[in-house]
């Protein structure tokens, strides 16, 4: 299934799309998606979708999962994008946060931070948690997914490389984190590790890559971060990126007012943002 939520900002409803790609709410049978209904949410399979209420206005759609308390992200996985970047492959993942103040909808505005000049890209594959998952085996891993989402990692290449300190402060700037439109269970996903992945800039193909050059694949990377910290339902993992972002480009190009970003990954749908300056 695809459950997504909707409606304004913080005052989203729980939804689904049905066979035919169509908004559905779901907001008689639960309250949000978020917390634990994402350990159930095989019981919707009962559901009879063709009965629940059809929206058939223009709505906004927000963040696919309600709240979030952590939002990992996994730095350098795919070794094209860490070649472009000039940096070792990684032996061990590496692990920084996005605040999950920068959560925003799949196609709300980039809001370009006031002292910006390097914002970029980052089509990713988002894992989200279902059932709490502590020193978790990689076997017994992907038993505590909810299900797998489409990620913009944006981020401020100035902020995060050239300013001292950690990359979290590069990459968690209000709208630095579209997520969704839509979660989808692992049923709806035949192979995680084989996803074509993209990204548009402009109207100009900027990534195009496939989940399979991950470094570390999404049953390994629950397993361990799981040793270092208990992952509970509506957490999101994002996974990294492919080459392509701008700051592998010769010369660099990053994102200004009025550039629109278009990404999505085979299953999981696409967004579209415009970048605001944010004033």
């Amino acid at each position: 299934m695809k459950f997504t939520r909707f409606g304004p900002k913080g005052a989203e409803k729980p939804g689904l799309i049905d066979a035919k790609g169509r908004l559905r709410d779901l907001s008689d049978h639960l309250d949000d998606m978020s917390g634990d209904v994402l350990t159930r949410l095989s019981e919707f399979n009962r559901l009879d979708i063709e009965t629940l209420p059809l929206i058939t206005e223009e709505v906004r759609l927000g963040p696919c999962v309600g709240g979030t308390g952590k939002f990992i992200c996994i730095g350098l996985n795919f070794a094209d994008h860490a070649e472009e970047s000039g940096m070792d492959l990684p032996k061990e993942p590496v692990i920084f946060a996005k605040y999950t103040s920068a959560i925003c909808g799949p196609n709300d505005p980039i809001l370009i931070p006031r002292g910006a000049e390097k914002v970029d890209w980052e089509v990713e594959l988002g894992l989200v948690i279902g059932k709490p998952a502590k020193y978790v085996t990689e076997d017994k891993a992907l038993e505590h997914l909810a299900g797998y989402c489409l990620v913009n990692d944006v981020s401020e290449r100035g902020f995060q490389l050239e300013r001292a300190g950690q990359w979290s402060k590069g990459k968690s700037s209000d709208n630095f984190g579209p997520v969704g439109p839509w979660l989808a269970t692992p049923d709806e996903i035949k192979d995680p590790e084989a996803l074509a992945m993209w990204c548009d800039v402009n109207g100009e193909r900027m990534q195009d890559g496939s989940t399979a050059t991950m470094i570390f694949k999404p049953a390994f990377l629950i397993s361990y971060l799981s040793q270092f910290f208990t992952l509970h339902p509506g957490d999101i993992i994002s996974t990294g990126t492919p080459a392509g972002v701008g700051m592998g480009k010769s010369p660099q190009q990053y994102l200004k007012d009025g550039d629109v970003v278009e990404l999505g990954i085979e299953g999981l749908g696409a967004q579209r943002q415009v970048c605001v300056a944010d004033v």
